[in-house]
């Protein structure tokens, strides 16, 4: 074995033997309770946690001062609490899951794989979206309910299924026609996948968001729960006030112009521009053809 190897190899035992495991366990833990605190403030169950908490503190004065029925009713409680936690917060922890499988450290370290972004991906999704503000544009002027889907990292083939293939290109005239009352299609959802209209007529999860406005309807609760239960990014047209809305990270933005509708997508859907491999040489390139002159 290579002396450098071998080195290398007692450095890395040394630290092992020298790191206690009790730092070790507090590093785990303290990471675990920041990851929950995390996905609990990017989530409306912030109230939900704060009562969970509270319950938690209950159970520990119940302990300390030895409440007999109270602990016993919050050991009852306590007994299917992790079930229930799993339950109620089943769309932020698989959102949770779906990020850490999207993560780039993950996918290129231990799969060694990368996605890479060509040119020609990138300039249909730039036309997408041109085109979507658009037609957002066209018929929140008509009054002509939409609802547009742009599939991120997570994949939308169950969604896709619910509604009819096209594979179209993206320009308002297919989406105005799309979404022309009394045309088959209208009443559902457009998927676009890579740039491209991969299907319409699609079937959406619906929000259980409470809160929703009066003067919102199943579109904007179908634009959430899309939303919720995905990274997808999601346009919603009012069908009654033409509003132009679109939904993210399980948070409904309302009263869009074209140019905001266009600020969002465009860092949110359009790929970044590659790097050309030749770039630093450009310096040497200009100074040569200087001389050369």
């Amino acid at each position: 074995m290579p002396v450098a190897q071998t080195t290398w190899y007692d450095f890395i035992n040394r630290i092992k033997a020298s790191m206690p495991n009790g730092i070790l366990d507090i590093l785990v833990v303290a990471f675990l309770i920041y990851a929950i605190i995390r996905l609990v403030r990017q989530t409306h169950t912030a109230q939900l946690a704060k009562g969970i908490l509270l319950l938690l503190a209950v159970y520990m004065m119940a302990m300390l001062l030895g409440l007999g029925a109270l602990k016993y009713i919050l050991d009852g409680v306590m007994s299917f609490g992790l079930v229930a936690v799993v339950v109620v917060f089943q769309p932020e922890l698989r959102r949770a899951l779906e990020q850490m499988g999207r993560s780039t450290f993950w996918g290129s370290q231990l799969f060694h794989v990368g996605r890479s972004t060509p040119d020609d991906l990138r300039a249909r999704w730039k036309s997408a979206v041109v085109a979507v503000c658009d037609a957002a544009e066209r018929m929140a002027d008509t009054r002509t309910g939409a609802l547009i889907v742009f599939e991120r990292e997570t994949n939308l083939s169950e969604i896709i299924k619910t509604g009819t293939r096209l594979d179209s290109v993206v320009n308002p005239e297919v989406l105005g026609t799309i979404f022309y009352v009394g045309t088959p299609l209208h009443d559902g959802a457009v998927v676009i996948r890579d740039g491209r209209i991969e299907a319409a007529g699609c079937f959406l999860p619906l929000s259980n968001n409470l809160e929703i406005g009066k003067d919102m309807g199943t579109r904007h609760r179908a634009a959430l729960g899309m939303s919720v239960n995905s990274d997808a990014a999601v346009v919603v047209v009012s069908e009654e006030t033409g509003i132009i809305s679109m939904a993210k990270n399980g948070v409904l933005i309302r009263r869009l112009n074209r140019q905001n509708l266009f600020g969002m997508l465009e860092e949110d859907i359009i790929p970044p521009e590659t790097e050309e491999k030749k770039s630093v040489f450009r310096p040497w390139r200009k100074k040569h053809e200087e001389k050369e002159q």
